[in-house]
């Protein structure tokens, strides 16, 4: 969208990654932990607790210099405590662990919210097409990746009584879901990248959407760790830095 970087923007959403995955994960190991106190509890994953504090801090402190993105902001930490809802250990919320699109949805919209509207702000107004398009395209590229994460825990899931898509959904379903996100995801990018006459760019998300395509048919087969820790989650500084790398012609 010919927005310049903002390395302040760029530390905020560092910052707000490593916050919102360990209060993840934090509440998650919590909702699930059956006889520890909860002084014990915060003994035990001090680091994970440090890290979530220490990340938060650099967060406010990131926001801080950002006054004009506050608005934004509290809806993207509204949509974070939304996506915890149900791991919540409270008895209300438990009962929407049997809404299993509600997770793949909400967090995929929540990292498109967050990695297009916060950069795309200042041009938000003045170029609306282009922002909702990128948009599109990465609530898709991130809502692929989660249902293959999904795939993974499917039995997981199950035992804990989690509902997702990959538990609610037949393999043939959800593959005809998974090939119309992708078209839609391509064909969302590509208009963004036709609207601004950039070739570089064109050929550049088509590579990549060629690496999305190429993984996901990979984990149609059992993987190990590394694949979806440095495969799939790598896909996300992949597609970033084959941007960059676009951008320097």
């Amino acid at each position: 969208m010919h927005v310049r970087p903002d390395a302040v923007l760029h530390a905020f959403v560092f910052f707000a990654t490593l916050s919102s995955y360990n209060f993840y994960w934090l509440l998650s190991k919590y909702s699930f932990n059956k006889s520890r106190t909860l002084p014990d509890f915060f003994s035990s994953n001090r680091w994970y607790v440090l890290m979530f504090l220490t990340a938060g801090a650099g967060m406010l402190i990131c926001l801080s210099f950002l006054p004009q993105l506050v608005i934004y902001v509290a809806v993207g930490v509204a949509l974070t405590v939304a996506y915890s809802l149900p791991l919540w250990p409270v008895g209300w919320a438990k009962h929407l662990r049997k809404i299993g699109v509600l997770k793949t949805i909400l967090l995929a919209f929540t990292w498109a919210y967050i990695t297009v509207l916060l950069p795309g702000a200042p041009v938000v107004h003045d170029k609306p097409a282009a922002v909702l398009s990128l948009g599109i395209a990465r609530f898709f590229f991130v809502g692929m990746l989660c249902v293959i994460f999904d795939r993974r825990d499917a039995a997981v899931d199950a035992s804990h009584n989690i509902h997702s898509i990959a538990t609610d959904l037949s393999k043939a379903t959800l593959h005809k879901m998974m090939l119309l996100a992708f078209i839609i995801y391509q064909a969302a990018g590509l208009l963004v990248r036709y609207r601004f006459a950039d070739i570089y760019q064109f050929i550049a998300f088509i590579f990549t959407g060629l690496v999305v395509g190429w993984v996901y048919l990979l984990s149609l087969k059992p993987r190990g760790y590394l694949f979806y820790y440095f495969v799939v989650d790598g896909l996300m500084i992949f597609s970033a830095a084959i941007t960059f790398i676009a951008n320097l012609f």
